[in-house]
């Protein structure tokens, strides 16, 4: 029986590999792709379709399309359980088996739900992107009415980002622009560069969006924000952009985890205990150093993933993966806005939005324009 490559997810860390699927096949190797979803989304242009700026369409792979057309298998579902010992992936909700002789692992992050006391139809997450097509229909149909109160909790780059979107979306609706209010915890986007965030600041309360630091949120109700230190606040819609966690299958599967939960690798992105399950993007933890859950990484993994795979498939020597140096910083605010740094040197306004809108775009279309390709 020929060789089977099994991959999870079609995200940014496997776009190389999707690409080069034919020279999997040519040399006999059967191909799996498990996905949740027909179309993988590019999270770095979800605020700018909730604002408007994108058509789902333009920010998304149809990862099955590309699949099938280069000679793979695609199987929608939800990858649940790994057993590296029998070489099986378990779905969730299913008895299905899917086996593996070499399997790599884009499992992606998910958005933790700690501090929400349930299931709420207005309390969103910026992951998975979908949520924010839904979000945006919810904003437009309250918005009809009367002047609503939008929750953004965090403030990393999706909350800022988002935030800055809606005031978009509406001024671009002519909507009633919300009262939008950003929980920035204790000190808004703590860990940034000073300079970026004095100028991301600058320009969010321009837009009349209010920056709150009184303190973390303690638990989300139902069009309710309860503070730490008591305070509580309403909110008609609720964005929890409180950070990622790497997806829970490897705990789930006993595989050896970081600090994070995310698949523990090595330099070669393998396993630090299975030679033949590799992995690459938010889901993983790197053994040499800790990286920033951010899409550059996952791009700059492509091509080792993809040599490291056909390699181990082939018996051939792996190749190590250097994480590289520090990583340009672009926001999109909203409305053309946006602030590029990059080490002590940053700046805002419309060219900085630009530049992240051209990197965006090249990007997404280099892969979108290889999916018919034989």
């Amino acid at each position: 029986m020929k060789k089977q490559l099994l991959l999870i997810g079609g995200g940014h860390a496997h776009m190389v590999t999707l690409a080069n699927l034919g020279n999997f096949t040519d040399k006999g190797f059967g191909v799996t792709v498990i996905q949740p979803s027909e179309y993988h989304y590019y999270s770095g242009m979800g605020p700018g379709m909730l604002g408007g700026t994108y058509q789902p369409e333009e920010i998304r792979f149809a990862t099955r399309r590309q699949v099938e057309a280069k000679g793979g298998r695609f199987v929608l579902g939800k990858a649940y359980r790994i057993d590296p010992h029998k070489r099986l992936v378990y779905l969730e909700g299913t008895e299905e088996e899917i086996p593996f002789d070499v399997l790599s692992c884009n499992a992606g992050s998910y958005v933790p739900r700690d501090n929400m006391g349930g299931h709420f139809p207005n309390v969103f997450t910026p992951k998975p992107i979908e949520e924010l097509l839904l979000a945006k229909k919810m904003i437009l149909e309250l918005a009809k009415a009367r002047q609503i109160r939008v929750a953004v909790i965090g403030s990393g780059p999706s909350a800022v980002e988002i935030a800055g979107n809606i005031h978009q979306l509406c001024l671009r609706q002519g909507a009633t622009m919300p009262q939008i209010q950003l929980f920035g915890g204790r000190s808004f986007m703590s860990g940034r560069p000073p300079r970026i965030r004095r100028l991301v600041k600058k320009i969010l309360l321009l837009k009349g969006i209010e920056i709150l630091e009184a303190g973390h949120v303690r638990r989300i109700d139902n069009e309710r924000i309860y503070l730490e230190n008591g305070q509580e606040y309403p909110s008609d819609l609720t964005f929890a952009a409180v950070g990622v966690k790497p997806s829970q299958i490897f705990a789930r599967s006993g595989l050896p985890i970081g600090q994070d939960g995310g698949l523990q690798v090595n330099e070669y992105l393998q396993s630090i205990r299975y030679q033949n399950i590799f992995g690459g993007g938010d889901c993983i933890h790197f053994a040499a150093e800790p990286l920033d859950k951010v899409g550059v990484y996952a791009v700059r993994q492509n091509p080792v993933l993809y040599h490291n795979l056909l390699a181990c498939l082939e018996d051939r020597p792996l190749v190590k993966f250097v994480p590289g140096g520090k990583y340009l910083l672009i926001y999109n605010l909203g409305d053309g806005d946006g602030v590029l740094g990059k080490w002590s040197f940053a700046f805002a306004g419309k060219l900085a939005f630009s530049i992240k809108d051209w990197i965006d775009r090249r990007f997404i279309k280099t892969f979108q324009e290889n999916i018919d390709t034989p």
